[in-house]
């Protein structure tokens, strides 16, 4: 299709012609079928919903249709209105736009889209099972012809998927703001969830799938890099130096999960992930972000103990259950130094986690006709695994939960996974790690995007990204000179580790100093012309500020608000008026719907002294934000973070808690008691 036809296509919006029906095709990895959770007249609502996206004279062509889309796979995803063309990200001046910011967020778009990159594209689930981007075809066709048509002058406003219109604001105002899965709190179980998404209301956008900030694997495999590398480091014996021979066990190699190969592979271990969906496996080991494939468990355990042996770097996955595969090291007598989870357990009931003893197309039978079986098949398989666990932690295994409710819903199933004073056996990653060493501190993975699709924009990117910390190295305190050291590294090495999957992207840790820096440097050489296109910024919303959930980002806090969201509402509100070209919260995300709300943020920049003040306000809160109220928590490193902070910047006055005597504390109900003895 030739960029004239592909711009005609995108300002058509849905056509007043019926399209041509699309063939199911059996190469892409679909999305499972969705249990019939719809009353017969909440079906006549679902149908009746789709339809008011069509102009009326071609409902009577496709009632049927649609209703036959949600009977077979339980939601309506309107296939037949799913584009001609290739979805992939294009060069900003390919896409049709009365605003560059607004094209710079179909670039994003597609991006999230791109087979390469997102889980399930032609059911728009981006990543982790049920992540979507929209509900379906026709709200695309809708929310791109908007943002073709739409001004700096003009907001468009996205209810979960649905493009609600464009609305008259100002240039300095968001060109999108969206929300998803936003509903009411005593409505956020997940049959809620289901039956939402089932009538075409509601939907499920994770994190960055639906805010249309999502990069590939890439975007979790620093983060997922330093976790390994920091939880090898909690296992160094003395005199060790470094991780060549550790063993890491995970699971997971669909959405997110396909980063933990690569991520083994940067930090030095032997890694062996399992999955059970061959064109997931398959589809990491072809981009090569894995390095073999094995099915068969006689095979791959010798091969595991000879890579140990050799301290090789390579990554395995096994394709088949990880229950099987925990419970044959755990009966062999391998030793594994880390061990971790990656299904996607936020969504245990609806394809997220297949249990032990079934086939996978046995598994999407039973969930879709007989989902209470399932669902016992599912807590049985978690008790199975957690057994398994123990053991091999009981020889020495650090496990920890990679924050996608792995130990919250094998809890849910009776697992042994509780200490008797109802903590958790295992930490999460965020308490041990990613909270105490990255988040206290203002550290956070921060991304770009280059617009112009040029991998040597890319490449300079890079280099200015690594001159910035560096030179902020120089004068770094002692507590973060760690972690600016493992930054550099990663920046200096993201050419010839091979991450990018579809846009031109990158991510990397930084704090405000770091991201503020970063982003002006970037500016300047648009500016200058040494990039030749728009640079978006933004992050993941796992960030310093992002998210509020109590069992993965705001697990280290410990005054009891870890419950609490005021801190990822405040962000996306303080970021909208100070700069953001885009901005979203979401109810879910990680740990699944009704446990998480969260929000992110996506900026334009385009070397104007505009972009130039934006970076400086919105950047500034985006992160601070978070610093502040973890410092309230008394997390000591955020406190030392924000005094410096305020030190830099004499317009910061924040609420710095005084720290009571533990010892002042028991005293006093000591003495109540006794007085009412």
């Amino acid at each position: 299709m030739t960029t004239t036809h592909f711009q005609h296509d995108i300002r058509a919006g849905i056509p007043d012609v019926l399209p041509p029906a699309k063939e199911y095709d059996i190469t892409i990895n679909h999305a499972p079928k969705r249990k019939d959770i719809l009353s017969e007249e909440e079906k006549h609502l679902a149908l009746r919903n789709a339809l008011r996206y069509i102009p009326k004279h071609l409902h009577a062509s496709l009632a049927e249709e649609f209703a036959d889309e949600l009977r077979q796979y339980g939601r309506i995803y309107m296939y037949r209105y799913r584009p001609e063309y290739d979805i992939h990200a294009r060069p900003i001046d390919e896409y049709p736009c009365r605003s560059r910011q607004a094209a710079a967020i179909m670039l994003m778009i597609q991006n999230n889209l791109d087979p390469r990159v997102a889980q399930h594209p032609h059911e728009l689930i981006i990543y982790g099972g049920n992540g979507a981007i929209f509900q379906n075809w026709a709200q695309y066709r809708l929310t791109m012809r908007y943002l073709s048509e739409m001004t700096d002058e003009q907001t468009l406003v996205m209810y979960s998927g649905h493009p609600l219109g464009l609305f008259p604001s100002h240039p300095s105002a968001p060109r999108v703001v969206v929300t998803n899965g936003m509903v009411i709190p005593n409505y956020s179980k997940p049959d809620d969830w289901e039956r939402l998404n089932a009538l075409g209301v509601s939907q499920y956008g994770q994190m960055t799938a639906g805010s249309y900030m999502y990069i590939g694997p890439q975007g979790i495999v620093h983060g997922t890099t330093i976790t390994v590398l920091n939880a090898a480091r909690r296992r160094f014996r003395p005199g060790q130096t470094d991780t060549h021979g550790m063993l890491f066990v995970s699971a997971g190699l669909g959405g997110m999960s396909g980063a933990q190969p690569k991520a083994g592979n940067i930090a030095g271990v032997v890694s062996v992930v399992a999955e059970i969906n061959p064109k997931a496996a398959m589809k990491r080991y072809e981009q090569g972000w894995v390095d073999e494939v094995h099915d068969n468990l006689d095979e791959l355990i010798p091969a595991i103990r000879h890579a140990v042996a050799e301290k090789k770097t390579v990554s395995m996955a096994y394709l088949g259950n990880v229950v099987d595969l925990w419970e044959r090291l755990a009966n062999d007598g391998v030793d594994v130094d880390l061990g971790s989870d990656q299904t996607s357990l936020h969504n245990p009931w609806a394809g997220g986690y297949y249990p032990v003893g079934l086939t996978m197309d046995e598994a999407k039978k039973m969930m879709a006709e007989e989902p209470e079986r399932f669902k016992e098949h599912v807590r049985g398989s978690l008790r199975r695994q957690v057994d398994a666990i123990n053991i091999l932690a009981a020889r020495g295994m650090y496990f920890f939960d990679y924050g996608n409710a792995f130990l919250l819903e094998a809890s849910r199933a009776g697992a042994d996974v509780m200490l008797p004073d109802g903590r958790f056996r295992y930490p999460s990653y965020v308490q041990d790690i990613m909270g105490p060493l990255f988040f206290d501190y203002g550290f956070g993975p921060f991304r770009w995007v280059c617009t112009s699709c040029s991998p040597d924009d890319l490449a300079l990117t890079d280099q200015l990204a690594g001159d910035a910390l560096e030179k902020l190295r120089a004068d770094a305190p002692e507590d973060i000179r760690g972690q600016l050291d493992d930054n550099i590294h990663w920046i200096r090495e993201a050419g010839r580790n091979q991450l990018v999957v579809g846009s031109q992207a990158r991510i990397l840790y930084a704090d405000a100093q770091g991201r503020t820096a970063i982003a002006l440097a970037f500016n300047k050489a648009i500016r200058d012309g040494r990039l030749t296109a728009p640079v978006v910024l933004g992050r993941d919303h796992h960030d310093v500020s992002g998210t509020d959930s109590p069992y993965r980002e705001t697990s280290n806090i410990y005054d009891g608000s870890q419950h609490c969201a005021d801190m990822a509402v405040q962000n996306v509100i303080g970021d909208a008026f100070r700069g953001a070209t885009w901005v979203s919260l979401h109810n879910g995300g990680g740990v699944g719907w009704g446990e998480v709300i969260n929000g992110g943020f996506g900026m334009v920049i385009d070397g104007s002294d505009e972009s130039e003040r934006k970076i400086k306000e919105m950047l500034f809160w985006d992160v601070n934000n978070g610093i502040a109220r973890r410092s309230w928590a008394r997390n000591h490193g955020s406190m030392d973070a924000i005094r410096r902070e305020m030190e830099r910047t004499p317009e910061l006055c924040v609420t710095m808690p005084q720290l009571a005597d533990d010892q002042l504390i028991a005293s006093a109900f000591s003495s109540t008691t006794t007085q009412n003895n």
